[in-house]
């Protein structure tokens, strides 16, 4: 592995720089991780946070909204003082209950016991019309020109309310504006709906079947947003003459394809945005074609920078060298063949859960335990964990089953967390 660091941040490049005779495709794999003491130049930028709240009939039920409204003063709580927040109603139609008049106020004491009013002024009523609340959070994120604005949603239902045209181009129209963490509370919701949205925003998704649990959850997320001090990243990807970026795909520590968010920068070149950090590592998969070379050439497949801005803050070179020495051909970087396999992980889980809803037993089994092996293999124990709340192993010969009986909820969750992958594990590495 080569790696780059200086500033704060680190760029490394892991792969198999030989290719075989003919042979046209390079994979890297770019680890990207930025330390406390990386700065952006300029002053730091206004923070904003937005608490959408589903206050749909639905949540009446249970104990849902008094844990959603626990929940939301739960993260006010953490917010620093100064910090903007703003609080949204999200029913058929989105409506701004905190503040009434200014598109956020600053968090402090006062500012905290006037939301809490508002909030138990609220009671459950109406249909879920997504869109229209990421609509209205982006026209209060536009309020606040040049800051980092964050937003939580919150559902515990299906987007009923709104053609599903209408929420894809409200979540396109979102994208750079916000960042939005998604949660499903209780098991009526759909895990590609918010999946789609937190995708899109650079955000997390994930289910809270018990309501009692989501002030913890909205704690940490908070807490997370705060710790995020770095705007926004890019990945600029030169290549040769030739040569074609085919993906990129985050992959640690979530899958995410960023690929269709390419923006050209140049001859040759590429801008992938990478969203908002703190001090944290991620990983990236890029893969490209090249035009072949004879044996014994040398070529630069790729140059990746990290930017910020502009200006690039780290850098790292994807080379190819061709060879008729298969020993060399044939050996496949560790960190490409992990996380490879993370990708398949993801990809079986999901379409095993999609083809068990539909009744299609076999292959609902066959993908399911292809993951099962994925998960071993790989030391993706928390996957492999939720697997088995929909499918029995029997440990004398690895027999997988889908269970006759499964739980919603742990269905919903092994769906929310299939693109969580597990790091390379030491052993792995070298």
């Amino acid at each position: 592995m080569s790696s780059v660091e200086g500033n704060g941040i680190s760029v490394a490049i892991d792969q198999n720089e030989y290719l075989a005779e003919g042979a046209d495709t390079v994979d890297a794999v770019v680890t990207v991780e930025t330390g406390s003491d990386f700065v952006v130049a300029g002053p730091p930028p206004e923070r904003v946070e937005i608490l959408i709240i589903d206050s749909s009939g639905s949540m009446g039920a249970g104990s849902k909204f008094d844990g959603a409204r626990q929940a939301t003063l739960a993260a006010l709580d953490v917010l620093p003082d100064g910090t903007r927040f703003a609080i949204v109603e999200g029913t058929s139609v989105a409506r701004l209950v905190f503040p009434s008049d200014t598109p956020s106020v600053p968090a402090s004491r006062d500012s905290r016991a006037a939301a809490r009013h508002q909030l138990d002024k609220l009671r459950p009523n109406g249909g879920t019309a997504m869109g229209t609340w990421l609509g209205l959070a982006r026209q209060l994120a536009k309020k606040h020109p040049g800051a980092m604005v964050h937003a939580i949603l919150l559902t515990d239902g299906k987007n009923e309310h709104e053609e599903p045209e209408a929420l894809a181009a409200e979540i396109k129209q979102s994208e750079g504006v916000f960042t939005c963490d998604c949660r499903g509370v209780g098991t009526d919701w759909r895990v590609d709906e918010l999946r789609a949205i937190a995708s899109a925003l650079h955000g997390t998704v994930d289910i809270v079947a018990d309501p009692q649990r989501l002030a913890a959850d909205f704690t940490a997320m908070m807490q997370t947003s705060m710790a995020k001090a770095i705007p926004e990243l890019g990945l600029r990807i030169w290549t040769p003459a030739g040569a074609v970026v085919r993906f990129v795909k985050q992959v640690a520590p979530t899958i995410e394809d960023l690929t269709a968010r390419r923006t050209e920068a140049g001859v040759q070149v590429g801008e992938y945005p990478l969203g908002a950090w703190g001090a944290e590592e991620r990983e990236y998969h890029v893969q490209v074609r090249v035009e072949p070379a004879a044996p014994g050439r040398e070529k630069l497949a790729a140059r990746i920078s990290v930017v910020a801005g502009t200006d690039a803050v780290g850098q790292g070179l994807v080379r190819a060298v061709w060879t008729t020495e298969t020993e060399l051909s044939a050996r496949i970087s560790r960190r490409v063949a992990h996380y490879t396999g993370q990708a398949e992980l993801a990809q079986a889980v999901q379409e095993g859960l999609t083809a068990r809803k539909s009744g299609d037993v076999e292959t609902a089994t066959a993908k399911l335990r292809r993951a099962v092996q994925l998960a071993a293999e790989s030391g993706n124990e928390s996957t492999a964990k939720l697997l088995r709340g929909v499918v029995e192993v029997d440990e004398r010969d690895g027999t997988v089953r889908l269970r006759a009986r499964v739980e919603a909820a742990d269905e919903m969750a092994l769906d929310a967390r299939s693109t969580k992958t597990a790091r390379v594990r030491k052993s792995q590495e070298g």
